[in-house]
């Protein structure tokens, strides 16, 4: 065969046949088809060896032809963004790749220029948003936060939420304000000239609202303070809290707590007519349960005792160190119980504080008024063996309980479902000894009310059925209690002995 030529000029041009003339000889005919053969081939060989330019690997046509070897080089323009999901943002989970979701909505990570905005509705007990940029929120009808996208993208959204953490009751969810939340482009008739930042936040703001159940101490926990400590913690202050049917009475009484998860003044939403801006924006809180915080959903593992930690320095322990050397000197064990004056009243309150005495402990009552300092209730039952009362919101007062102190909640009828969930299952993971008596039929005021065979009476269970409303109605508003001592000595006897053995204190 014929040598390949390897030059890149093309070869001298084939002399043409003239179909008017005639071709001399057969041999020369044969000649010239023999030089076109060798020519084809030659030109095949050649471009087989040549190896291919970067465009022609581009081509799929020509990417399979053979090419000389060479190292990989890894080119970041082309790895594709991270995908991020809603609520690994909400919870500052930057690095975690996770899967696509319909129920959140997974979002593309952009460039600082552009506007993000997303929402987190897969909870049952609420919903979270999220915005990231340049976000402004200022005061309107109703209070709306716009975050501009600077980025060459036309794209616009718009959410709405409610920032309470009980989306499951509609009623009480009404009475919350909205927040309007739009991401724009800034060419947008609402353009960033239109709302020019009066105030910068180097910070991020999580907006929540103080409305709702506001005023009966389970909620002020278990749907605000809760829920803001394990959204915010992790930020260890530096975040602005931003306020929603703000009262000052609320600041006062937990301003303790308030200010060590955020170094920030507060700002109410509603009074505030400032336009603030912000580069990260959380709107709504997480909740994990009744008066419960779960390590593995919490971004550094935080658990309800870190928060009772926070609770105890928020509030102040002036007598944490006076309580710590009481507690193990010679003396009776303290016994704290909490007194009610409307609904759920013990009858027999006197005979009761007697029967404990009798058995030997120091009897204290607990009857906080809406201005009884918080300081006032956390010392009293930081130096407290064991903490009474009648299911009701004061039972929240366990989370100021030491570890392995003991908790009697006295369960009126009907009421043993909601008397174990919200606080008999919270006292058992906080580590106390748990002891509940439920109120038999001849105990309750009911029974003279309704008579004996009443299904108040014979079946709570089909009363309760019909919903909180009624089961308030009947239950919680229209029974006062008459324990039975000689029933009750029994539990007050095991707990005694209980506290005597358990704590190492000499029970006089």
């Amino acid at each position: 065969m014929l040598p390949v030529q390897k030059t890149k000029h093309m070869p001298p041009p084939l002399p043409l046949i003239s179909p008017s003339k005639p071709v001399g000889h057969p041999h020369r005919r044969l000649f010239w088809l023999l030089l076109m053969l060798i020519y084809t081939a030659a030109t095949v060989l050649r471009l087989a060896s040549t190896p291919p330019s970067v465009e022609d690997v581009d081509d799929p046509l020509k990417a399979h032809m053979a090419m000389k070897e060479e190292p990989l080089e890894v080119r970041q323009e082309n790895v594709p963004p991270l995908l991020i999901s809603c609520s690994s943002l909400i919870n500052g989970q930057w690095k975690s790749r996770v899967s696509p979701s319909l129920e959140i909505g997974v979002i593309r990570n952009k460039s600082e220029e552009g506007g993000l905005l997303c929402c987190d509705r897969t909870q049952y007990r609420t919903d979270v948003c999220y915005a990231r940029g340049d976000v402004r929120m200022m005061h309107r009808s109703p209070p709306s936060i716009i975050v501009y996208d600077h980025s060459k993208s036309i794209d616009r959204m718009e959410e709405k939420i409610r920032p309470y953490t009980r989306k499951w009751e509609t009623t009480i969810m009404r009475t919350i304000n909205e927040v309007s939340m739009r991401k724009v482009p800034p060419t947008n008739t609402t353009s960033a000239r239109d709302a020019p930042c009066e105030v910068w936040h180097e910070s991020p703001g999580v907006v929540f609202s103080t409305g709702g159940y506001t005023g009966n101490v389970y909620h002020e926990f278990n749907d605000g303070l809760i829920p803001l400590y394990l959204t915010t913690e992790r930020f260890k202050g530096d975040i602005v809290f931003v306020v929603l049917e703000y009262h000052p009475w609320w600041l006062t009484k937990y301003g303790g707590i308030v200010r060590r998860l955020s170094k920030y003044p507060v700002i109410d939403f509603a009074k505030d007519r400032r336009v603030h801006c912000f580069r990260e924006v959380i709107v709504g809180l997480n909740i994990h349960g009744e008066l419960m915080i779960d390590p593995s959903l919490m971004p550094n593992g935080k658990s309800m005792k870190d928060f009772q930690t926070l609770i105890g320095e928020g509030i102040g322990r002036q007598n944490q160190l006076k309580s710590i050397v009481t507690y193990h000197h010679k003396r009776k064990p303290k016994l704290a119980i909490f007194i009610r004056n409307r609904s759920r009243v013990i009858l027999n309150l006197k005979d009761l504080v007697r029967l404990c005495e009798r058995i030997g402990f120091e009897v204290q009552l607990l009857n906080p008024k809406k201005n009884t300092p918080l300081s006032e209730i956390y010392n009293a039952l930081q130096t407290a063996d064991v903490m009474m009362g009648v299911h009701g919101a004061a039972m929240t007062h366990l989370l100021f309980m030491r570890p392995s102190t003991v908790f009697i909640q006295i369960v009126p009828l009907g009421l043993a479902w909601a008397a174990d969930t919200y606080y008999g299952e919270p006292a058992r993971r906080l580590g106390l000894k748990y002891e509940e008596y439920r109120v038999d039929p001849g105990e309750s005021s009911l029974l003279r009310k309704y008579g004996r065979h009443d299904p108040v009476i014979v079946n709570p269970v089909a009363i309760t059925k019909k919903g909180w409303s009624e089961t308030k109605r009947v239950y919680l508003e229209g029974q006062n209690v008459k324990v039975n001592l000689r029933r009750f000595n029994k539990i007050l006897v095991r707990v005694r002995s209980h506290v005597c053995r358990s704590s190492g204190l000499k029970c006089l």
